[in-house]
C-alpha cells in the first residue's frame, strides 16, 4: 500500500488532549516484567542495566515522575539557576506534545479501524471478537508509541549534537518494551526514560539530556520497527497520512525519515574549474543546478519542467578516475553556495553504501526511506547514487541478489508511475563506470545523460598536472625548475562551455556500424528532415535491439528539449535575486520564454533532431556491446596469459 489520502491533525484538537499528556509525565506507574529484571545477566554496561532491573517497580509503592526528575537534574546541574534551564525545558515541552500527538493518532486508529466499537461492546465479544479487539490495541498502542517518538525526535533532533556516539554508548537499550494497551505501552516507556535519566552516569550536562532524549526515542522506533511486521490490521495506518497544522511534522505510516536522516550529508567543496576535462559534464552540472534553482517554493513547480528543461533523473558515466565523486562534490558545491546566497534550504542527499540488506523486504524499505525525502516539496534536493552499478544491476543478470531486485523495484516505482511526485525540485543522479551493468528498466528512467571522460587533450593534461605541482610551487618557489608552456594560461581551458555545441563533436552519421547501417537504409527513402525519416529509422533499430521502445523515444524528445533551453540565465539574476529568483512562478516562466526564444534564433530544430538522434542511438549501441564486448576481452586477455606461461614454461624446462 501506498500513502493516499491526507489528514490534518488541528492543534485544538491536540489542546483538548494535553492535559493527559502532563498527566502521564508527572506520575506512572509500571511494574516490570521478570525478564527485564534479569536482563542484567547478559548485559554490556553491567552498572546501567543493574541499576534499571533494580528500580523499584513494584506498582503500589513506587510511582516514576519525569517531571520529578528533571527538576533533581536541574539541581544538581545547575544548581545556581532560578527558572528550568533552556534544554530541560525544551526536553520537557518535546516529550509532552509527543505524547499529546501519540494519544491524538491512538483515538484516529480507535475510529478508523474500528477499535471504539469492539471497546464498547467489550463484555459481549465472542473469542474471535476478543482476539480482534487484543490485536487491534497492540497496533494501536505500537502507533502511538512510534508517533510520540517520532514527532520527540523531529522536534529535538535539529537541536541535539550532531555526534552522538558517546551517548549511543552509554546507553544500554530499553529493556522491555509493552504494547498491552496505550497506557501500559506509554507507562512502560517513560518508566525507562525516566530510570536513565535518574541514572548518574547518564546526564553530566544539561546539554545531554536532549542527546539523550533522542537517543532512546531513536531506539523506541527502532524497537517497534522490529516488530511491526507481526501486528495485524494495520491498513489504517499505512494508508494515510497525518500532517500537523502550521508545521512540516507528518506520519506517514511507519516511514521514518529521520533514519539515514534526510539531514544534509557533509561533502568536500570543490569548484568546476578545479575539475579537468569532462566538458560535457560539467556543463551538463551547471544546467542541472540553474534548473533546479529555478524552482518555484509558492507554486510547487519549476518553469522548467513545463518548457521541458528539467531532468529528475541523470546519469553520468565514464571509465575509472576520471572524476565521478569529483564531479557530485562539485554539483553539490554549486547548489549548496547558490541556495546559501539565495537562503534556500538544500540537502544533498547520497545513496548510503548500506542499502542492500540480506533480510527479505529489508531492503526494499531501506530503499522507500531513501526515497521518501525525495518528495519534499519544501527543500532543493541533489540525490547522487555513486557506483550505481552495485544497487541497480541488470535484474537479470546471473547472481543478482533479491536485494538488488527490490531496490530497484522501488526506485522505478518512484521515479515514473503512481507514486511518482516530481516537483521539479529534486534530482537523482546515477554516477557509474558500467553503465552496460545497469539495469535496462532504469537506464531507460534517465532523461539527461553525460561522458564523464577526464582529461582529453594536452591542455587538459597539462592542467591536471599544473594542479599538482603548483602547490609545490606556493611553498618553495623556483623549487618546480620546468618551463611552461608559451601560448596557453593554466586552467584556461577548464571553464564552462556557452552552449552543448561548443561541445560536441557532432559527426555527421552514426559511428556505430549497426546503427550506421540502418541510418543509411533509411536515408535512402526519406531526407533527414521529414517526420517519416525517424518513424523508420526508430522501426529499423528495433529489430536490431528489441529493447529499444518508445521509453527511449521520449528520452530523445527530452534531449533535444534540453538543447532547446540549452541557454544561461543572465549573471545579474544570481546576483540581485529579486530580478527573477524571487519573483512568481509565472513572471518566471515569461522570463524564460524570452530567453529560450533568443537562444532559439541560432538554431534549428531539424538539425538539433538529427544530432541527439544519433548521439543517443550511438550510446544505446554502445552501451548494449560493451558488456559482450568486455567479456570477450577478459576472455581474449586470459588466453593471453595461458600462452605467455607456456611459453615462459618451456624456456624455463
Amino acid at each position: 500500500m501506498e500513502h493516499n489520502s491526507t489528514f490534518p491533525i488541528k492543534q485544538n484538537e491536540l489542546d483538548m488532549l494535553r492535559d493527559e499528556a502532563t498527566s502521564y509525565i508527572k506520575s506512572i506507574q509500571w511494574e516490570q516484567s521478570q525478564r527485564a529484571k534479569n536482563k542484567d545477566k547478559d548485559a554490556k554496561d553491567e552498572s546501567i542495566l543493574l541499576y534499571l532491573s533494580r528500580a523499584k517497580g513494584n506498582g503500589s509503592t513506587d510511582i516514576t515522575s519525569v517531571s520529578k526528575t528533571v527538576l533533581e537534574l536541574k539541581k544538581r546541574l545547575l544548581p545556581e539557576s532560578i527558572a528550568i534551564p533552556i534544554y530541560l525545558n525544551q526536553t520537557l515541552y518535546a516529550v509532552q506534545e509527543g505524547i499529546t500527538l501519540g494519544i491524538w493518532v491512538k483515538d484516529s486508529y480507535y475510529d478508523a479501524s474500528g477499535l471504539s466499537s469492539l471497546s464498547e461492546n467489550k463484555s459481549a465479544l465472542d473469542s474471535s471478537g476478543k482476539r480482534e479487539y487484543e490485536s487491534k490495541m497492540q497496533t494501536a498502542t505500537a502507533f502511538m508509541l512510534f508517533s510520540t517518538a517520532y514527532k520527540i525526535l523531529h522536534d529535538l533532533q535539529a537541536i541535539a549534537s550532531d555526534d552522538l556516539s558517546v551517548m549511543k554508548n552509554k546507553f544500554a537499550g530499553i529493556p522491555e518494551v509493552s504494547l498491552m494497551s496505550p497506557l501500559k505501552g506509554i507507562s512502560c516507556a517513560l518508566f525507562y526514560y525516566d530510570k536513565y535519566l535518574s541514572h548518574p552516569e547518564m546526564i553530566k550536562s544539561d546539554k545531554d539530556v536532549i542527546d539523550f532524549t533522542v537517543v532512546y526515542f531513536e531506539s523506541l522506533i527502532s524497537e517497534i520497527q522490529m516488530r511491526k511486521n507481526s501486528l495485524e490490521y494495520t491498513e489504517t495506518i499505512t494508508d494515510r497520512t497525518y500532517k500537523l497544522e502550521n508545521s512540516d511534522f507528518v506520519v506517514s505510516g511507519w516511514n521514518n525519515v529521520f533514519q539515514g536522516a534526510a539531514k544534509s550529508v557533509e561533502f568536500n567543496k570543490i569548484q568546476f574549474e578545479q575539475i579537468v576535462g569532462n566538458r560535457d559534464a560539467k556543463h551538463f552540472a551547471r544546467r542541472l543546478t540553474e534548473r533546479m534553482l529555478s524552482y518555484d517554493f509558492t507554486a510547487k513547480k519549476n518553469p522548467f519542467q513545463e518548457l521541458g528543461g528539467f531532468m529528475p533523473v541523470f546519469m553520468g558515466y565514464g571509465i575509472p578516475g576520471t572524476g565521478k565523486s569529483m564531479l557530485i562534490a562539485a554539483i553539490a558545491t554549486r547548489l549548496k553556495e547558490h541556495c546559501d546566497h539565495l537562503e534556500i534550504p538544500f540537502l544533498f542527499h547520497p545513496m548510503p553504501d548500506t542499502l542492500i540488506s540480506t533480510f527479505q523486504g529489508g531492503s526494499a524499505e531501506k530503499m522507500v526511506e531513501w526515497m521518501k525525502p525525495l518528495q519534499d516539496p519544501s527543500k532543493l534536493i541533489f540525490a547522487p547514487i555513486d557506483d550505481a552499478e552495485n544497487n541497480l544491476q541488470e535484474r537479470t543478470a546471473q547472481g543478482v541478489s533479491a536485494g538488488v531486485k527490490e531496490v530497484i523495484g522501488v526506485f522505478l516505482r518512484y521515479t515514473e508511475g503512481a507514486y511518482a511526485v516530481n516537483y521539479g525540485n529534486s534530482s537523482i543522479g546515477l554516477f557509474t563506470n558500467l553503465p552496460e551493468m545497469l539495469d535496462k528498466a532504469v537506464i531507460s528512467r534517465v532523461q539527461g545523460r553525460f561522458k564523464i571522460d577526464g582529461a582529453r587533450t594536452e591542455h587538459d593534461f597539462l592542467d591536471q598536472d599544473h594542479l599538482w605541482w603548483r602547490k609545490l610551487d606556493t611553498t618553495m618557489p623556483d623549487f618546480v625548475n620546468m618551463q611552461g608552456p608559451e601560448n596557453y594560461s593554466y586552467l584556461q581551458d577548464q571553464g564552462l562551455a556557452k552552449h552543448m555545441g561548443e561541445i560536441l563533436n557532432v559527426s555527421d552519421k552514426p559511428t556505430e556500424e549497426r546503427v550506421l547501417e540502418a541510418y543509411d537504409k533509411v536515408e535512402a527513402h526519406f531526407n533527414t528532415n521529414q517526420h517519416l525519416f525517424y518513424a523508420n529509422l526508430y522501426k529499423e533499430i528495433q529489430k536490431i535491439f528489441p529493447f529499444f521502445s518508445s521509453r527511449d523515444v521520449r528520452n530523445i524528445q527530452s534531449a533535444v528539449s534540453l538543447r532547446l533551453t540549452d541557454f544561461d540565465l543572465e549573471e545579474d539574476w544570481f546576483e540581485n535575486p529579486e530580478i527573477y529568483f524571487n519573483k512568481d512562478y509565472d513572471t518566471k516562466f515569461n522570463m524564460l520564454q524570452e530567453l529560450m526564444r533568443a537562444n532559439m534564433k541560432g538554431l534549428d530544430f531539424s538539425e538539433i533532431r538529427r544530432q541527439e538522434v544519433i548521439r543517443y542511438l550511438d550510446n544505446v549501441a554502445t552501451i548494449a556491446d560493451t558488456d559482450f564486448k568486455r567479456k570477450v576481452d577478459a576472455r581474449v586477455n586470459q588466453l593471453n596469459i595461458d600462452l605467455e606461461a607456456r611459453t615462459q614454461f618451456g624456456k624455463d624446462n
